[in-house]
């Protein structure tokens, strides 16, 4: 024990279980462990969103191989009942620097990549699919989701927003994940998707939902005050 560490510091470091598994390893906290923060972000405008779910079809199409909304990480939520800005939402996942989706999986399957910028991704040969990271998640539409899987034993896998680190259908040969290309931001028509590798302000969404308009979208009326969210 350090003889500057505090009794409550030291505890805390002896809970971190590190499991190391070659240059594709995957870090995984135990009770009281700490959480490797990810290198990379996604943040949006959802002003300028116009709900063409593009973002939703790359996304499935890169993870999945075909385009299929319910299989998208990223989720555009419309209410036609609201009006704007409130009419529209995009909720991607906020790699969380505490996630407790990642802390609930009895499987260790949800993990801090090191091979991908510690991005939280799902181990999909581990994955049960019992949900108990949806459950956890703290965020409503939750960010992680459990889908019917056919390579599973287990007949479903859980998914979630992976920055496209490894995704399989990618057209980029670079890949994503922080070092590559994330899917969303390449297709969105008028750029209300952004990645950045500054860690957003984790309390709330204000960190997350951030003002992407440049003049000519302000000349529209797009940043009025008070539509901040």
């Amino acid at each position: 024990m350090n003889p500057g560490m505090t009794r409550r510091q030291f505890i805390q470091c002896t809970g971190v279980v590190i499991i190391s598994l070659g240059s594709d390893c995957f870090v995984t906290a135990g009770t009281g462990g700490t959480i490797p923060p990810a290198q990379g972000y996604l943040v949006v405008d959802a002003r300028k969103c116009q709900g063409c779910l593009s973002c939703m079809l790359a996304c499935s199409l890169v993870h999945e191989g075909k385009e299929n909304l319910s299989l998208s990480r990223i989720q555009v939520m419309q209410n036609p009942f609201e009006k704007f800005p409130l009419d529209l939402g995009i909720f991607p996942c906020r790699q969380c620097a505490d996630p407790a989706c990642v802390n609930a999986c009895p499987e260790g399957a949800l993990t801090a990549d090191p091979a991908h910028g510690q991005v939280r991704r799902v181990d999909k040969d581990t994955c049960t699919g019992c949900g108990s990271c949806v459950d956890a998640c703290p965020y409503r539409p939750g960010r992680v989701m459990v889908q019917p899987d056919d390579v599973s034993d287990f007949g479903a896998s859980s998914r979630k927003c992976d920055l496209c680190a490894g995704a399989p259908f990618h057209w980029d040969e670079a890949g994503g994940g922080p070092e590559g290309s994330q899917a969303c931001v390449a297709v969105c028509p008028v750029h209300a998707i952004a990645f950045t590798r500054e860690m957003p302000l984790q309390a709330g969404n204000k960190g997350y939902q951030v003002n992407l308009q440049d003049a000519a979208w302000r000349s529209l009326g797009y940043g009025t005050p008070g539509t901040e969210r």
